[in-house]
């Protein structure tokens, strides 16, 4: 398996896949709790399963801090656990499925791409609505702004 994360200047860098992590240093490593990491684990959200060490508790790779990394920006990405599981899951069959993987990943970077255009109107009307009270209020005619006047008054005011 070598589905590793890109690096990126607002993550952590790639760990070495050798290393041998406690389960409290990858939650320092990922940002994610202890419970998150247990949650993902139980889940089948890693490639591979979590080694234990002679006294049973859980020995992660850099390669697992990699991917969980990975899970954690599909997440904030919006992407469902049942599309994280089904792209595990083809990474867990191996090679031959690339074709699939790559289907799943256009599929969500499409969403997340059409989720940027939505915020930036969003962010575009709310830095309208800022120009909007600034100009307002610099010229002291704040206070009509949104009165409950008319839906006229209210567009054309703030």
């Amino acid at each position: 398996m070598s589905e590793v994360m890109a690096p990126s200047a607002a993550g952590p860098a790639e760990t070495t896949g050798e290393a041998e992590l406690s389960i409290g240093q990858v939650a320092e490593l990922t940002g994610l709790s202890v419970h998150a990491l247990r949650f993902y684990e139980r889940e089948g959200m890693l490639p591979t399963p979590v080694r234990r060490n002679p006294g049973g508790r859980r020995v992660y790779t850099g390669r697992d801090v990699d991917w969980l990394v990975l899970c954690t920006r599909f997440r904030a990405s919006g992407m469902p656990l049942t599309t994280i599981r089904d792209f595990v899951d083809l990474v867990r069959q191996g090679s031959g499925n690339e074709a699939d993987r790559l289907a799943l990943l256009r599929a969500h970077q499409d969403r997340v791409v059409a989720q940027i255009a939505e915020l930036t109107e969003c962010l575009d009307a709310i830095r309208h609505k800022v120009e909007v009270y600034e100009r307002h209020l610099a010229a002291g005619t704040a206070d009509g702004l949104w009165s409950g006047a008319g839906p006229a008054d209210r567009c054309a005011r703030g």
